[in-house]
C-alpha cells in the first residue's frame, strides 16, 4: 500500500514540479486572525471582535491608513471559523451569512480596493481544526476553484482530521489545483507541522516545488515561553531547515504576537528580531484598531523589515551560545549582515557582552563596516573587523545590529 501511495506522489509532483506563480520571492507580510481571534462567533455579545466581515473591514481600513500597506503588509486572513458547517448543494464551501452577509467576494473587492490581498483557511482533512467542513481528496479542485472565483489571494492549508497518507497525496494535489485556477494564490501549507517538522518525514525538496511558505512546528501562543520554544526549535534543527529556504519558498516559525498581551516590550524586540533572521513571514496577529504606539512603532521598523525582506533570502542561524546569551545571524545581499545578541536571562540584570565582527567572520571589507544599532535606530560608527563591540543587553531582550561594508554609502531606511 505504501508503494501505491509513493507512486501517486510521484506522479502528482511530476504535475506541479514547479510551484510556478511567482509569489513570496521575499517572505509575505501582512495580518491573520488566528493568534488573536481564535474561533470568536459570537458576534451578538462581541460584534466588534468575532471573526466576520466587520473585523476584517476594520483591520483592512487600518492597514490601508495607518501606513502598514506601504511597508509591505498587505495580506490579510481570515483563519479557522469562517465557514457554515454545511456545503451547499453544489458541494461548495461557503461562509457563514450571519457573520459574512456580504459574501467572500464582496469582501476579496472591499480589501482589494484598498490596495492589499485576502487570505482565507482551508484545512487537508474531514474538517478543519475547529470542526467546520474540511477539504478532501475528492474537494481539493472545487474547493481551489471556488477561492479563485472569490478572487482570494492566499491559502493557508491546515492539516487537522487527515492522516499522513492524505497529506502526502492532498498538499501537492492542492498546489496542481490551485495553479490549474490561473489566479496567482499565495499557498501555505502546515503539513511539516504535522509529520515532526524534520527530514525524513518531511521532504523539504518537495515542499519547495508546491508550497510557498509551510508551518514546521506548533501554534504560538501569546507568551515568553511559547516563543523561546519555537526559536529553540529552529535553532536546534537549524542544519536540516536553513536550505529548505529561498526566495518563494519560506519556513514559518508563526505569527507575530507585539501588540497582544503576552510580551513585554524587550520580548517583542526579540521575537522580530529573531523571526528577521530566519527570513521568517511578519504576518501579525493583534489588533491594529487599537494598538499601543509602542507596539507599531516595533512592527512599522523599516531597517528591520529590510533586514527581514533582504533579496538574497538566506535563512540565517544560532552562531554562538554562551549561557544566557545567543548570537544569531544573517547573512544579506552586498556583503551586509544582520546580528542579534538575545538575553534569555530572566535575572533582571542586563548582560554585559563584547565581540568583534571578526568573531563572526565578517571580515570580507578591508576599509571595515558601518554598525547601526536596529530597535535604536542610531549610527554607532564605522567600525575594522577585529574592534571590539560593547554592548547592554536587558533581561529577555536584544541587540539587534546592521553591518554594512563601510565602502558603500547607506542611509537607513
Amino acid at each position: 500500500m505504501q508503494l501505491v501511495y509513493l507512486g501517486i506522489l510521484l506522479a502528482l509532483s511530476a504535475l506541479c514540479s514547479s510551484l510556478d506563480n511567482g509569489l513570496a520571492k521575499t517572505p509575505p507580510m501582512g495580518w491573520m486572525t488566528w493568534e488573536r481571534y481564535r474561533c470568536n462567533i459570537d458576534c451578538k455579545i462581541d460584534p466588534e471582535n468575532c471573526i466576520g466581515e466587520n473585523l476584517i473591514k476594520g483591520i483592512a481600513d487600518k492597514m490601508a491608513d495607518s501606513g502598514w500597506r506601504e511597508l509591505g503588509y498587505v495580506y490579510i486572513s481570515i483563519d479557522d471559523c469562517w465557514a457554515l458547517k454545511s456545503r451547499d448543494s453544489n458541494g461548495q464551501l461557503q461562509p457563514d451569512p450571519v457573520r459574512f452577509p456580504s459574501g467572500m467576494k464582496a469582501l476579496a473587492d472591499y480589501v482589494h480596493a484598498r490596495g492589499l490581498k485576502l487570505g482565507i483557511y482551508g484545512d487537508m482533512g474531514n474538517f478543519t481544526c475547529g470542526g467546520y467542513p474540511g477539504t478532501t481528496l475528492d474537494t481539493i479542485q472545487i474547493d481551489a476553484d471556488t477561492f479563485a472565483s472569490w478572487e482570494v489571494d492566499m491559502l493557508k492549508f491546515d492539516g487537522c482530521y487527515s492522516n499522513s497518507s492524505e497529506k502526502a497525496l492532498g498538499y501537492p494535489k492542492m498546489s496542481y489545483a490551485l495553479n490549474a485556477t490561473g489566479r496567482p494564490i499565495l499557498y501555505s501549507c502546515s503539513w511539516p507541522a504535522y509529520e515532526g517538522g524534520l527530514p525524513p518525514q518531511v521532504n523539504y525538496t518537495l515542499l519547495g516545488s508546491i508550497c510557498n511558505l509551510w508551518r514546521n512546528y506548533g501554534d504560538i501562543q501569546d507568551s515568553w515561553d511559547s516563543v523561546l520554544n519555537i526559536l529553540e526549535w529552529f535553532a536546534s534543527n537549524q542544519d536540516a531547515l536553513q536550505s529548505a529556504a529561498g526566495p518563494g519558498r519560506w519556513n514559518d516559525p508563526d505569527m507575530l504576537i507585539t501588540g497582544d498581551f503576552g510580551l513585554s516590550y524587550e520580548q517583542s524586540k526579540s521575537q522580530l528580531a529573531i523571526w528577521a533572521i530566519l527570513a521568517a513571514p511578519f504576518i501579525m496577529s493583534n489588533d491594529l484598531r487599537t494598538i499601543s504606539y509602542e507596539a507599531k512603532e516595533l512592527l512599522q521598523n523599516r531597517l528591520l523589515i529590510y533586514i527581514d525582506q533582504d533579496s538574497l533570502g538566506k535563512q540565517g542561524r544560532r552562531v554562538a551560545k554562551v549561557s544566557s546569551l545567543e548570537v544569531w545571524m544573517r547573512e544579506l545581499v552586498n556583503e551586509q549582515y544582520a546580528v542579534a545578541v538575545l538575553n534569555k536571562g530572566t535575572d533582571g540584570i542586563p548582560k554585559r557582552f563584547s565581540m568583534s565582527l571578526a568573531n563572526l567572520n565578517i571580515t570580507e571589507c578591508a576599509l571595515g563596516y558601518k554598525l547601526y544599532d536596529v530597535f535604536e535606530k542610531e549610527f554607532l560608527g564605522n567600525f575594522k573587523p577585529e574592534t571590539n563591540i560593547e554592548m547592554v543587553i536587558n533581561p529577555t531582550g536584544v541587540v539587534m545590529l546592521f553591518v554594512r561594508p563601510a565602502s558603500i554609502r547607506f542611509h537607513p531606511v
